[in-house]
C-alpha cells in the first residue's frame, strides 16, 4: 500500500510538502482511514474541476473542500448544469485519471497569484480571505487552482468516484451574494466501498422522506406560505400527535412537569441571555409599541422565568420542566431540506434545574431515557461531547469545570463517547446524541447541555440546606431534537412503515359491498373510542384494487368485511407487517389492538 502523505506533529502533509519542508513523521497510507480519504476526496474535487474546465472553458472556480459526505466544488459556467451533465463530467474525470497526470505543488508570491487570476472574480474573492505573503498553487495537466493541499501524488490514484448531485449555493455562503453552481461527489480507495455507498444512496432515494411524505400525505410545503414552513396534513398531524402523546407520558412518568412559555419575548431578555450578541443572525425581531421583541429560537429563557416565578428550596430540586416549544430560526434558503432543516419547528425541550452535586446522576438518567426511546424506534446511537466553540460566553474555568463534569459522568458509567472539539453551544459544553438509521447513516438528534451561565445572567436561585441563596445548574435537554427533523429521519429509517402506536392510520377497513358499509362504520367508531385511527375504503373499485391501494399506504392492518363477518360480528384480518391472514371475532380484534397499543410505552 503506497504512502500518500505524512503525519508530523499532528498535522497532515502531502508528500511534496513534506519533502519541501524536510519533515519527519509517520507515513499516511492509502488505507481508507478518515485522514487518507480526506486527501483522496480533496484531490478528486480538483479532478472534477479540471473536467468541468475541459467541458466549459469559461468556467471559474471558488472553493472545493471536503465535507462529511464527500466533497463539493462551487463554480460558475455560462451553461445551466443539471444531473444529466454529471455523467459527462464523470466520463471526462475518468479520462484524466487514465492519463495519470502528476499533481504538483508550487509556491507563489501573493503578487504573482493576484496577477495570474486578475480576471477571475471568484479567485479574487478567495484571495480576500488569504492573508499570507506566499500562496500554494496545485497543478495537474492544464488545470491549476489555489490550494493549501494536501493532495494525492497523481490523478491515476483517483479511480473510484461518483458525482452525486447538483445544487445552487450562495457565493461564500452569504445570501446577499450571487447564486453559483455546486456539485457534490464522493470517492473511495476501494471499488467495493463505492459500490456499497452507491447502494446506500439508491436505498436512501427510495426512503426519501419528502417523497414518502407526499405519497403518504403527511406534510406539504407551499411557496405562498413561505420556505421552511411545513403544513401538516391530517395523516401527518395524527402521526405527530401520537408521537407527542407517547413522549408526554414518558416525561410524566420520569417526573417532568409540563410548562409553556410565550413565543415572543422582549429583546432585553435575549440581551440578558446572550442570544442577542451571539445568535441574533439566526433570530427574527419585530417592534411592538416602540419596543423591540424577539421571536424565540429556543425555550430556555421562558423556562428560567418559570423557575423564578416562585421561591425554590433545595428540596424541590431537581426541577424538571418540559415543553413542546415552537421556535423559529432564520435558515438560509439553500440550507433548507424537507423536514430536516426548517424555519419553524417544535422541540421536545426540557430544562432541569438542579444542584451541582446532582448533575452526574441527571446526565445518566437522561441518557437512560434516550436509550429507552431509541430502542423503541429500533435506532442505535452514539454519544459525543462537544467542547467550547470559538464564539462563547463564560470563563475558561467555567468551561473546564463543566466539560470535565460531563466527561466524568460518562466515564464513571462506562459510556463510550467521542469528542467534537469546538462544537459546544455558545453558553456551555454539551452531549450530542447521534443516531444510526436502518441504512447506516448517522443523524444528529438529541442534546444534553450543562449551563451555569444562564442562571447567573438571570439571577436564578434556590435556598440551600443552610438557608442561603445559591445558583442552580441548568441542564438543557432534547431527545428527539425537534419533532419535524425526527419524523423526517424516522420516515426514512422505517421507509414509511411506522410503529403501530404512532402510525397515522392503523387499520384500513374494506367492505366488500355496499351492504357491509354500515358494519364498517360501526367498527370504525369503536376503534376511535379506543384511540385507534382507521379509514374505510368503500369506493366503487374492485376489491383487489382497494387492497392494492391500502397496501401502498403502508397501514399496519387491513380488515376485509363481507357477509360472513357482518353476520358473525367478526373480521377477516390481513397483518401487513407479519404477512399473516386470520379470522377472529370483533372482541378478539379489539383486544389485540389494545394489547399492541398498551405495549408501546417508553
Amino acid at each position: 500500500m503506497e504512502p500518500i502523505g505524512l503525519i508530523s506533529d499532528g498535522q497532515i502533509y502531502d508528500l511534496q510538502t513534506a519533502e519541501a519542508l524536510n519533515l519527519q513523521g509517520e507515513e499516511l497510507l492509502a488505507d481508507s482511514s478518515p485522514e487518507a480519504l480526506d486527501i483522496l476526496r480533496h484531490s478528486c474535487a480538483h479532478m472534477m474541476a479540471q473536467a468541468i474546465k475541459a467541458l466549459h472553458p469559461e468556467a471559474k472556480f471558488f472553493v472545493g473542500p471536503t465535507v462529511k459526505e464527500g466533497f463539493y466544488y462551487d463554480f460558475k459556467v455560462d451553461a445551466k448544469i443539471n444531473d444529466e451533465d454529471l455523467l459527462k463530467i464523470e466520463k471526462k474525470m475518468k479520462d484524466i485519471a487514465k492519463a495519470k497526470l502528476p499533481i504538483t505543488r508550487h509556491v507563489c508570491t501573493r503578487e504573482e497569484v493576484v496577477k495570474k487570476f486578475a480576471n477571475d472574480e471568484l479567485k479574487q474573492a478567495v484571495l480576500e480571505k488569504i492573508t499570507d505573503d506566499t500562496i500554494t498553487v496545485y497543478r495537474q495537466g492544464d488545470f491549476e487552482d489555489l490550494c493549501r493541499g494536501p493532495h494525492m501524488p497523481r490523478t491515476g490514484a483517483i479511480r473510484n468516484f461518483k458525482l452525486i448531485r447538483v445544487a445552487g449555493a450562495y457565493l461564500g455562503g452569504d445570501e446577499k451574494n450571487e447564486m453559483i453552481t455546486r456539485i457534490y461527489g464522493i470517492a473511495f480507495f476501494e471499488k467495493q466501498e463505492l459500490k456499497d455507498y452507491v447502494h446506500m444512496l439508491e436505498e436512501a432515494k427510495k426512503r426519501d422522506h419528502r417523497k414518502l411524505g407526499t405519497e403518504l400525505e403527511l406534510f406539504a410545503f407551499n411557496d405562498e406560505v413561505g420556505a421552511g414552513l411545513p403544513l401538516w396534513l391530517p395523516n401527518g398531524a395524527r402521526l405527530r400527535s401520537k408521537l407527542e402523546h407517547l413522549l408526554y407520558k414518558a416525561h410524566r412518568i420520569r417526573g417532568y412537569e409540563p410548562v409553556r412559555g410565550p413565543e415572543i419575548l422582549k429583546a432585553q431578555m435575549w440581551k440578558t441571555s446572550g442570544h442577542y450578541d451571539n445568535y441574533k443572525e439566526n433570530m427574527y425581531f419585530t417592534t411592538i409599541d416602540e419596543q423591540e421583541y424577539g421571536i424565540k429560537p429556543m425555550n430556555c429563557v421562558g423556562h428560567v422565568q418559570i423557575f423564578k416565578n416562585s421561591p425554590v428550596s433545595y428540596k424541590d430540586l431537581p426541577m424538571k420542566l418540559f415543553e413542546y416549544g415552537v421556535v423559529h430560526r432564520h435558515e438560509m434558503s439553500g440550507a433548507m431540506h424537507g423536514l430536516f432543516r426548517v424555519r419553524e419547528f417544535a422541540q421536545d425541550d426540557a430544562h432541569i434545574f438542579c444542584m451541582e452535586s446532582q448533575v452526574k446522576d441527571i446526565i445518566i438518567e437522561v441518557l437512560e431515557f434516550v436509550d429507552s426511546l431509541m430502542n423503541f424506534f429500533d435506532f442505535k446511537f452514539e454519544v459525543e461531547v462537544s467542547t467550547k466553540p470559538e464564539k462563547a460566553i463564560g470563563s475558561d474555568a467555567f468551561w473546564e469545570k463543566t466539560t470535565k463534569g460531563i466527561m466524568d459522568a460518562l466515564d464513571e458509567n462506562d459510556i463510550k463517547y467521542g469528542i467534537d472539539e469546538g462544537g459546544g453551544a455558545f453558553y456551555g459544553p454539551k452531549i450530542d446524541i447521534k443516531i444510526l438509521d436502518a441504512i447506516g447513516r448517522k443523524w444528529q438528534c438529541g442534546t444534553v447541555q450543562v449551563d451555569m451561565n444562564l442562571p447567573e445572567r438571570f439571577e436564578a436561585e434556590y435556598t440551600n440546606a443552610n438557608n442561603e441563596k445559591e445558583r442552580p445548574v441548568m441542564i438543557h435537554r432534547a431527545i428527539l431534537g425537534s419533532f419535524e427533523r425526527f419524523i423526517g429521519i424516522l420516515t426514512e429509517h422505517c421507509a414509511g412503515e411506522f410503529p403501530f402506536a404512532i402510525a397515522p392510520t392503523q387499520v384500513i377497513i374494506i367492505p366488500i359491498a355496499d351492504t357491509h358499509v354500515e358494519y364498517a362504520k360501526q367498527l370504525q367508531k369503536e376503534l376511535l373510542y379506543s384511540e385507534i385511527d382507521s379509514k374505510i375504503f368503500d369506493k366503487n373499485d374492485s376489491l383487489n384494487k382497494r387492497v392494492r391501494t391500502a397496501e401502498k399506504q403502508r397501514v399496519p392492518m387491513l380488515v376485509i368485511l363481507g357477509d360472513e363477518e357482518v353476520a358473525n360480528q367478526s373480521i377477516a384480518l390481513r397483518d401487513r407487517r407479519t404477512r399473516e391472514q386470520s379470522n377472529m371475532s370483533k372482541k378478539e380484534f379489539m383486544t389485540l389492538l389494545n394489547e399492541l397499543k398498551s405495549g408501546s410505552e417508553i
